[in-house]
């Protein structure tokens, strides 16, 4: 198996990655939302109702 980071050979005491540092990287990309699942819904989109009113 290799780190999924820096696709090193994995260490156990950090398993999946190789280090430390791959696992804290790893860690900061889940923080910052550098790795997202996509939506089929659209959330964010405005919907008009039948009464004139605007709704989320």
């Amino acid at each position: 198996m290799s780190c999924p980071i820096c696709q090193r050979e994995t260490v156990a005491a950090f398993r999946p990655f190789c280090s430390r540092r791959c696992s804290d990287i790893d860690l900061a990309r889940w923080m910052s939302g550098g790795y997202a699942i996509p939506s089929e819904r659209e959330e964010d989109q405005d919907v008009e109702t039948d009464e004139g009113h605007t709704t989320h």
